[in-house]
């Protein structure tokens, strides 16, 4: 088989790493910092980490481990990022393939060889280049570290005196001391961060476009993440949605009794916000809820319902471009977070071009990952094929409308997945796979007569 190329070794690329080694199929990874661990390895030396000082994971530890290596007792519930790191160390010193990956290495294009496969070009952090040819890449790079900015820019932001910050580059809130803090968002990085600075702050302000349904991290004792894989999660829709309506009614009361504002969509119509201290917060009065920002002017912040603030610091929590730096956009675009990929994996127009991680799952992207690239062995060692061109484009077509049906119209819902619906339908396409190989292999000639 023709060597593979792994771009990142965060979370995803790891395992893909793992499934590779296990198949005896040769790979490369490339990971432009200097440690394994991506997004989890905080104040990661490739720039393009955007955990914080306090971060921990929105998922249990039994629902985001690898099914090759489960974690321990030893961790808690929902460990925090540097916990999640040392289990990436240990995951990879488990399967020993720390050696086939090429750290402080950056991709720098990624292009079609004429002659088939893809032409690899890379420069260490040394400033050396090189280059290779590999029958299949494995783009595992993330989609949470390039900053997204409201657009366009609110009227007056270039004026704006105060700073103003993404959540990409928040660490801790001792900046943030005395100070009088907006933050804009109400998913889960603008509920930590609001709650975190409204701790040292003068006053903390959590601006939004729309209301959200906040869900805590556990119900009646059970860490919450673990419906996605319940009786509930295989019901239909509408009595998932009454399910999770009774249980947070029950449990939490109406959002609209802490000061929030009623979200203008049903439940599961958007990607959750998980936050046990946000409506605590608030009805302690430390945090102060207002509607969406309408312009900036000097050292004031105006909002939509005509009230105005005055603000030292503005931290935009305003989601993340999938981007790949590494791929010509008249070869792959992914405009408005937006790309085309059958089972959000693969790309029919480049054969051996592969997309691991790349969704946003209600539930846990480690082990979809893992169940990703092992659909992906499959096709690179022979044991599956894809269907026809129009086959997977339909699929995309589907899944597209599918997005649109159920959840707001939002950048940050172009790749949202169900855990269970996304590894059922991983594992069916793994046996449909199979399937295609057998119907297509060449039927046994009988032998020849003795003597001919």
């Amino acid at each position: 088989m023709d060597r593979v190329c792994v771009i990142g070794a965060g979370s995803s690329g790891i395992a893909s790493c793992q499934v590779l080694l296990a198949r005896g199929i040769p790979f490369d990874c490339f990971e432009v910092g200097s440690e394994i661990g991506g997004n989890w390895r905080y104040r990661n030396d490739n720039e393009m980490s955007s955990a914080y000082r306090s971060l921990h994971i929105n998922t249990s530890r039994q629902k985001m481990e690898y099914a090759s290596y489960p974690m321990t007792d030893e961790y808690p519930t929902y460990p925090n990022h540097f916990q999640i790191a040392r289990y990436f160390d240990a995951f990879v010193d488990h399967f020993g393939f720390r050696d086939q990956i090429r750290f402080r290495t950056e991709v720098t294009t990624v292009v079609p060889d004429p002659a088939g496969g893809w032409t690899v070009r890379t420069r260490t952090r040394e400033g050396v280049e090189d280059s290779g040819h590999y029958g299949s890449v494995l783009v595992a790079n993330g989609h949470h570290w390039n900053p997204r900015y409201p657009e366009p820019a609110f009227p007056g932001s270039t004026e704006f005196t105060g700073e103003q910050t993404h959540s990409h580059f928040y660490r801790t809130f001792a900046p943030y001391d005395d100070k009088r803090v907006l933050v804009l968002g109400i998913g889960n990085s603008a509920c930590d961060i609001a709650v975190e600075t409204a701790k040292v702050s003068a006053r903390t302000f959590l601006a939004m476009r729309r209301g959200a349904h906040v869900l805590p991290k556990y119900l009646f004792g059970i860490p919450t993440d673990h419906l996605t894989t319940s009786w509930l999660a295989h019901a239909p829709m509408f009595l998932q949605r009454f399910g999770m309506t009774l249980l947070l009614r029950l449990i939490r009361g109406r959002i609209t009794d802490y000061g929030l504002p009623a979200p203008d969509h049903r439940i599961l119509s958007a990607h959750p916000t998980i936050s046990d201290e946000l409506l605590t917060r608030l009805g302690h009065g430390d945090i102060t809820v207002k509607p969406n920002i309408d312009h900036l002017a000097g050292d004031e912040v105006f909002f939509t319902d005509g009230s105005h603030e005055r603000i030292d610091v503005v931290i935009y929590c305003t989601g993340y471009r999938v981007s790949f730096p590494f791929l010509d956009e008249r070869l792959v675009s992914a405009r408005d977070n937006d790309i085309g990929l059958y089972h959000r994996v693969v790309s029919p127009e480049h054969p051996g071009l592969y997309f691991i991680g790349l969704v946003q799952p209600l539930g846990a992207i480690m082990p979809l990952a893992e169940a990703q690239s092992e659909w992906v062995a499959d096709l690179i060692s022979g044991r599956a094929a894809l269907p026809s061109d129009t086959a997977m484009h339909n699929e995309i077509a589907r899944y597209r409308r599918s997005l649109h049906r159920r959840y707001v119209p939002s950048t940050r819902h172009t790749i949202q997945v169900d855990f269970l619906d996304h590894l059922t339908e991983i594992r069916r396409e793994r046996t449909e796979g199979a399937r295609r190989v057998t119907s297509v292999a060449p039927t046994a000639q009988p032998a020849p007569a003795p003597g001919r």
